[in-house]
């Protein structure tokens, strides 16, 4: 993959979608490329974060530890998708540990450099701000979702969302290669395994999903919209 097709991938992100082919050129010159293997850590929750990551491929998760132990799971991100973000802003330490779940090609952006850029790009960061404002909004809709909606309604949820990111259409349906466990299902929906899959056993009955492995076909899509409202 050139470097033409990796600034179009920085051109997509909307933290960057304001900048012209020049500016995400020099853009690309200020980052280097990282991989990730299955499994491997790029930071722990409590590390110093100074640096944002742009996934050009593979995929990975966002993991937080409660107090008491118990995982959470608060994103499955894919090519395109930022993450570490806010300690651009304010470095300080992760707020949570990500691991690749597949093997994963990403550009990194270290703080000081993205702070020069910005210095003779001043409508650039307004941009910036109202992406940030976007993305805290839809934490706060997921939030909401945790607290009002029944664990089918997020399982439905879930399964929409992983199929946004990384599905693609098939004849039988939407083939979603998602390559989570089941307790990595359990940990994004923020419920028990026993009761996720439960719920996925139901949809099956129904004839809306097909389970494979680390994969799902959705073949009802619509039924599962109206689940998860």
């Amino acid at each position: 993959m050139g470097s033409t097709v990796e600034q179009n991938v920085i051109g997509t992100v909307p933290l960057f979608d304001a900048l012209d082919e020049q500016g995400q050129a020099e853009l690309r010159s200020l980052m280097s490329e990282t991989t990730l293997r299955r499994g491997e850590t790029l930071f722990n929750e409590g590390d110093p974060g100074d640096r944002l990551y742009i996934l050009l491929d593979g995929k990975v998760k966002l993991g937080h530890t409660a107090s008491d132990g118990r995982e959470n799971l608060l994103a499955v991100l894919g090519p395109g998708e930022l993450l570490g973000e806010l300690t651009l802003f304010d470095p300080g330490p992760r707020s949570t540990t990500a691991t690749a779940v597949a093997g994963t090609r990403m550009l990194q952006l270290e703080h000081g450099a993205l702070m020069t850029f910005l210095e003779s790009r001043p409508e650039l960061a307004k941009h910036m701000l109202k992406a940030l404002a976007q993305r805290l909004r839809r934490t706060n809709e997921s939030l909401a979702d945790l607290v009002f909606s029944d664990v089918p309604g997020r399982v439905a949820k879930a399964l929409l969302d992983l199929a946004d990111r990384f599905g693609q259409t098939t004849d039988e349906g939407v083939h979603v290669p998602h390559d989570l466990t089941q307790e990595e299902l359990a940990q994004l929906v923020g419920a028990s395994r026993e009761t996720v899959n439960k719920s996925l056993a139901e949809f099956v009955s129904r004839g809306w999903i097909r389970l494979e492995g680390r994969a799902v076909l959705l073949l009802d899509v619509d039924r599962l919209r109206r689940r998860a409202r």
